[in-house]
């Protein structure tokens, strides 16, 4: 009786470790860091990882997916969304008109058009809602449960700025007096001291990365967008409170005075960087910091003025070109480069748009495809995705072509994997 039942443990065991394994076969995948593709592809997938590639013999009684000429890449990653937000007419009054329960489900209608446009991983960028609750903290927590058909969500709660700084939720309508007077709960702080325990509080309640707004925005209605708004030291309280945590630090920065006092106290990245001086690409390079330039909203929102109030239409196309040459200069400088098109200004489920953006202002397929992938995945200090490799996750989508002669291939992707689990499959 004892064989028996050790016979029947014997046979699920096998069972169970067989349901959970699948074969992906296609033409060939894309080695992201050697920038090759490699013939044939055959992935073997178990407990959501990819257990090898091409291997010498193949399980019995397995599931194959068989994606006949496709070629197979990482799961793309998009490094500055904003999943609660959509881009349509008067969408400013969203943070008044939407509860945290319809932003949530707004969020998750967003997260899954993104998945499926082959981003399987994303850095929500500053949850652009009042609500006390971190929004995108509960989000990335339902997509790891598998509630929801959703990206792997790095959260960063409330972006911190100062008081009628970009990062005031007021600023963003030219609210009156009371209707939205927050304060360090909700990222909205001045001085140091109250710098740190705005991040201790996006930390304490699930933040695994943080946003500050060291300058100030174009989508706001305070001064110039250029124009420094924290100072050095704040932003160096939040950095050193960060790193305590182990967490990174992203500054939304347009002005060469508020990206190089970042840089200066140590952030992990520098959002838009619309107007880079020499200096600032400098010290980007020397501290190793990466530039998420967010570009191919540049191209679409000229298409838009029509939804945005006329201050910030003016402040678009002051920088808009302005934007493209930083862009430009610091592609040819060397700078290190992770993609971020700061949707739903470039539309949820149509973040590859910023690859051919960018290779519109001079970078190689290759070097694009890194943004979206082993870039992203440095810059966020994550070291389990990013690249088909054994032993990492099975974050995995195909395509019908090359995407190194044909970057706008990944615009139509035809398979969507996350962890094993097959989300799309055309």
């Amino acid at each position: 009786m004892k064989q028996y039942f050790l016979f029947l443990i014997l046979i699920f065991t096998i069972t169970s470790i067989h349901a959970q394994t699948k074969l992906i076969k296609a033409s060939a995948y894309l080695d992201v860091k050697s920038g090759k593709l490699i013939q044939p592809a055959n992935l073997l997938i178990e407990n959501g990882l990819i257990k090898s590639i091409n291997p010498k013999s193949i399980p019995e009684n397995i599931k194959v997916i068989d994606l006949g000429s496709q070629i197979l890449l990482p799961g793309l990653m998009d490094m500055h969304v904003h999943l609660n937000n959509d881009f349509i007419p008067n969408y400013f009054t969203l943070f008044v008109t939407d509860n945290a329960s319809k932003s949530a489900l707004r969020a998750a209608k967003n997260a899954e058009a993104t998945l499926m446009a082959g981003f399987t991983t994303v850095r929500n960028i500053g949850q652009l809602h009042p609500s006390i609750e971190l929004i995108d903290v509960a989000l990335a927590e339902a997509s790891d449960n598998g509630w929801i058909n959703a990206p792997r969500i790095i959260p960063t709660g409330h972006a911190l700025g100062i008081t009628g700084g970009h990062a005031d939720l007021s600023m963003q309508g030219g609210f009156a007096e009371t209707v939205m007077d927050l304060g360090p709960e909700y990222g909205i702080a001045d001085g140091t001291d109250e710098f740190v325990k705005a991040a201790r509080y996006q930390i304490k309640h699930g933040a695994k990365a943080i946003k500050i707004m060291a300058t100030a925005g174009m989508s706001s209605l305070e001064g110039p967008s250029g124009a420094q708004q924290m100072t050095k030291e704040e932003i160096t309280a939040v950095v050193e409170e960060a790193n305590r945590h182990n967490i990174t630090v992203a500054a939304h920065a347009h002005g060469s005075d508020g990206i190089v006092a970042s840089l200066q106290a140590g952030v992990t990245s520098i959002e838009h960087g619309s107007l880079l001086s020499d200096e600032a690409i400098k010290l980007l390079i020397q501290k190793g910091a990466y530039l998420v330039p967010t570009n191919a909203l540049l191209d679409i929102i000229p298409l838009s003025y029509d939804k945005m109030n006329p201050i910030v239409v003016e402040k678009s196309k002051n920088n808009l070109p302005l934007a493209i040459e930083s862009l430009e200069k610091a592609i040819k400088a060397g700078v290190k480069i992770a993609l971020g098109t700061d949707a739903p200004l470039v539309p949820h489920g149509k973040n590859a748009l910023e690859l051919s953006a960018m290779m519109k202002r001079g970078m190689k397929s290759i070097d694009a495809i890194r943004a979206a992938t082993i870039n992203s995945a440095e810059m966020l200090k994550i070291s389990d995705r990013g690249e088909i490799k054994e032993g990492l996750l099975a974050d995995i989508i195909a395509v019908e072509t090359n995407p190194l002669e044909d970057i706008k291939t990944l615009e139509n992707v035809t398979f969507v994997m996350k962890g094993g689990t097959i989300y799309k499959n055309d």
